[in-house]
């Protein structure tokens, strides 16, 4: 039973939603329908507490809230949300529910109910198989000699598949589910350290891609702080210091430049509203790492946001380019970064008009137009999408979308672990517009070819291409189309799929037909490939082993073993050269290995715990001995990590420990697809050790720098170069330099330094560069 003081708590948690429910209900069923939904689940959670030590009941109450105020679904959904963990914990059942709150509802509960199982089941199953290289399962086919790894692996793809197939009842209970997540997320922190990291590697993986999707931008920004913060926390910390300094010291500047766009808009007579911004920590995180560039290298920190009411008489986009006009006659515009998503919204719904320009103070400022309409639908997404139904498109490009994953879900030939890697490949993708050679326009992933548009017209138009015409030219099916391509498809009777078209099809569509025609052939070529290596390796004495495919995937640039195996039976891989390609060494090898602690922890007793055993997954027990001494681990060649990062490991199918750093891309979708195996893990102290880093520098242009920058780098800071490339053009040089170092801290403090030589204008850190051969 709740004290007096857990029940005042309730109280005071339900009453925003009460409200909230008030102006969102119909009627006054509706609205008292969701007071009994909120006593029914206070009753059935009664003296039931959170990890954190709360009473559950807040927990469906918040996600109620997201629901209603930042999704903006209906009373239904209110209520699905304030019971959708009742099934799940209690002893009461679907049938309970539909004959309380009828039918509908009970099917949404128990949508939710199937998934918050299907995701627990996820990381309680047993052996799995982790790989190192870049994870794009474009070959998982049964019947390879890691038969029952595949299963397993497999079984949790499906697990994921049945959770989707949940968008064919009702796309609801997705939106449900994104909000469920999103209030683990806020609570995060009363979790331990694996169930953290497994929550922040599904989340990275396929909740905030399906947010973008459906068009939720405010949870899947919070959703991409809320993963920077524990994930990267240092980063997180450095990076909204430098916002709090930059809004004290040019906050003014954007209210300034604001004021005169309030007079020319007043004058033209809209009704509008204008708010300011300041990029989100993630984003400009994603943009330091991914452009290797520093916080003061980000442009367009700013943002403002015009939102007007439409007049009758004229059409919104009509408006949005009149606003544009006015806006951009006394502000220089950037031509290159205009963005109209306002003739062509994005599949998600998105509409609005993008500029940036430049400010009095020499600032350059995004500035986003919308509409009320436009606005609503982007920051409620879908539901404010089918709101607004009537008054746009009849066929959306939304609804497309929705139907498209619905036909892949339907296809009993759809093998769920290429579907996983495809699913979420699509919802990340940016996308292009092509014609038809009649003018139609047809939305196709960014860098499709000819043959990803042929298969998006017609299965059958894909299966006979031979060629394409592309702006009247002739070119080949691999050609990668560009925005604004006229392509006309040239076919022929005789043609049939051809494995090589695996190599350049983008599209999952395409790729799914080609697999289906292709099946029975990859799988001999496969046995073919895995008989052909297995006698090369054993002209070399050397045994088929997991650290052997390994090393191939990654020199090869591959994804498993199913892909090398097929390769090499259809002739694509040549292994003519394999002796060396085993000898080639690493340049992530240490200099000296540092010793890491692999632990479990418990949040709620405030101290980590190097217990005597640790329970990783069913299928490994290991002792404290195991953990610090048998266990053999390797740093991933896709991150290499170095003693500071943040790193989490996984447990690889020969019981080796593969150490990620936490936000490594690879380590995400370890973590969404193989929970189970990941293993905490932390750099303890050493003696006089060493590790290989790389920086890049860029600058000035003055005889002697070079001299001077390695100079300081081998007599001042004493350390150890191993590798140096230097080029200058027009009198800007730009470089790397790869060299020992302890930890972050010294890296970090001789980028400081080497910042300080007259001449150097940027020092980042680099990836290291492969060995040559």
């Amino acid at each position: 039973m709740f004290t007096e003081q857990d029940n005042e708590q309730i109280d005071k948690a339900f009453e925003p939603l009460r409200l909230a429910s008030l102006k969102r209900c119909a009627n006054q069923e509706e609205y008292e329908t969701v007071l009994r939904a909120f006593e029914f689940a206070r009753k059935a959670h009664d003296g039931i507490r959170r990890r954190s030590g709360e009473p559950y009941i807040l927990h469906p109450i918040a996600v109620a809230r997201v629901v209603v105020q930042e999704i903006g679904l209906g009373y239904k959904s209110i209520v699905t949300a304030l019971l959708h963990d009742i099934v799940e914990d209690t002893d009461y059942t679907t049938e309970d529910i539909s004959r309380l709150f009828g039918p509908k509802i009970a099917s949404l509960v128990e949508g939710l109910t199937k998934i918050k199982s299907t995701l627990d089941a996820k990381h309680s199953e047993g052996k799995g198989k982790v790989s190192t290289g870049n994870e794009n399962n474009l070959y998982n086919f049964s019947n390879t000699l890691s038969e029952s790894d595949l299963q397993q692996k497999s079984m949790q793809a499906e697990n994921f598949k049945r959770i989707l197939l949940t968008l064919n009842d009702d796309v609801r209970v997705i939106l449900i589910k994104l909000a469920d997540r999103l209030h683990n997320l806020r609570t995060i922190d009363s979790m331990p350290a694996r169930k953290m990291d497994k929550i922040l590697s599904e989340t990275m993986y396929i909740f905030i891609p399906l947010a973008l999707r459906l068009g939720l931008y405010s949870i899947k920004s919070e959703m991409e702080n809320i993963w920077l913060k524990y994930k990267e926390p240092e980063s997180y910390v450095s990076i909204n210091k430098q916002i709090s300094g930059l809004l004290l010291s040019k906050g003014c500047d954007i209210d300034n430049f604001i004021i005169p766009l309030e007079a020319l808009l007043n004058t033209a007579g809209y009704t509008f509203t204008i708010s300011k911004r300041v990029k989100t920590p993630y984003s400009i995180w994603r943009k330091m790492t991914s452009k290797n560039i520093t916080f003061d290298q980000i442009y367009d920190l700013f943002a403002i946001r015009i939102v007007f009411e439409s007049k009758p008489d004229k059409s919104e986009r009509m408006q949005c380019w009149d606003i544009y006009s006015l806006i951009s006659e006394d502000y220089p515009s950037k031509l290159d970064r205009l963005r109209d998503w306002v003739s062509n919204p994005k599949s998600n719904g998105y509409e609005a008009l993008h500029c940036t320009l430049m400010s009095p103070q020499g600032n350059w400022v995004e500035v986003q137009i919308r509409s009320v309409r436009m606005n609503d639908i982007a920051e409620k997404g879908v539901a404010a999408h089918w709101y607004y139904k009537g008054i746009g498109k009849s066929d959306s490009d939304m609804d497309k979308w929705l139907n498209r994953i619905k036909e892949v879900l339907q296809n009993p030939n759809t093998n769920a672990l290429e579907f996983l890697d495809q699913f979420h490949a699509g919802l990340v993708s940016s996308e292009i517009f092509v014609f038809t050679p009649k003018g139609r326009s047809v939305r196709m992933t960014k860098g499709a070819t000819a043959l990803d548009f042929a298969y998006e017209i017609h299965s059958e138009i894909g299966n006979k291409a031979i060629a394409a015409k592309v702006n009247l030219k002739l070119v080949s099916l691999s050609y990668v189309l560009r925005n604004g391509d006229q392509v006309e498809i040239i076919t022929a009777e005789s043609q049939r799929p051809k494995r090589e078209w695996l190599n350049f099809a983008v599209t999952s569509k395409a790729k799914n037909y080609i697999y289906m025609a292709l099946k029975s052939d990859i799988k001999n070529a496969m046995k073919e490939g895995q008989s052909t290596l297995k006698k090369k390796l054993n002209e070399l004495g050397v045994k088929l082993q997991s650290r052997v495919i390994n090393k191939l995937d990654t020199y090869y640039n591959l994804n498993n073993r199913e892909e090398l195996y097929t390769k090499i039976g259809t002739g694509l891989i040549d292994l003519s050269d394999l002796d060396s390609v085993l000898k080639k060494n690493s340049a992530t090898k240490f200099v000296k290995f540092w010793k890491l602690q692999f632990f479990n922890s418990d949040k709620n007793k405030g101290n980590e715990i190097p217990a005597h055993s640790i329970d990783i997954g069913k299928d490994y027990l290991l002792t404290e001995n195991s953990l610090n001494k048998t266990l053999s681990y390797k740093i991933a060649e896709c991150c290499n990590p170095i003693p500071g990062d943040p790193i989490t490991g996984f447990i690889g199918d020969n019981g080796q420990v593969i150490i990620h750093k936490r936000s490594c891309p690879v380590a995400m979708k370890l973590g969404s697809n193989e929970g189970s195996k990941i293993i905490n893990a932390k750099w303890t102290k050493h003696t006089v050790l060493s590790f290989l880093a790389s920086i890049e520098l860029k600058g000035i242009d003055r005889i002697g720098i070079v001299n001077d920058i390695t100079k300081y780098i081998t007599l001042a800071l004493s350390v150890n170069i191993r590798k140096i490339f230097f080029e200058t053009h027009d009198g800007i040089f730009s470089g790397y330099l790869e060299l020992y170092v302890h930890n972050t801290e010294d890296l970090e403090l001789l980028m400081k330094r080497i910042q300080k030589i007259n001449g150097v204008k940027s020092v980042i850190r680099g990836d290291i560069k492969e060995n040559e051969k």
